[in-house]
């Protein structure tokens, strides 16, 4: 389980973080970020510096849960072990072995 975060308090930490490379800090905001979970509320005024720094750090995300996608059945949702719970098929080299053994032993009980 994962520790619990505030994000408005992410938020805030970014906006701090790009901030001081804002080439025009003195400008008005161009955009208002609002965030209100559980966990607390926050309203952000924020630069034209900010929302291109969010929107690159968003665009180049990457899910550490993407593992691919089934070759097999197209879905997206490889376990570690790069098995589909989709469909059932392994992927990577564990699977590409299971696969080829799978095949040896089907030709030999094949008449």
């Amino acid at each position: 389980m994962s520790t619990p975060f505030d994000p408005a308090a992410v938020i805030a930490e970014f906006i701090d973080s790009v901030a001081p490379f804002d080439p025009n800090p003195e400008a008005a905001p161009v955009a208002i970020v609002g965030v209100r979970t559980a966990l607390g509320e926050g309203v952000f005024p924020v630069s034209d510096h900010v929302i291109r720094a969010m929107c690159r750090a968003l665009a180049s995300y990457h899910d550490p849960e993407d593992r691919g996608t089934c070759v097999e059945c197209g879905s997206r949702r490889l376990d570690e072990n790069l098995h589909c719970p989709d469909c059932g098929r392994l992927h990577g080299i564990l699977g590409q072995v299971i696969a080829d053994h799978a095949r040896r032993v089907a030709a030999e009980d094949a008449p």
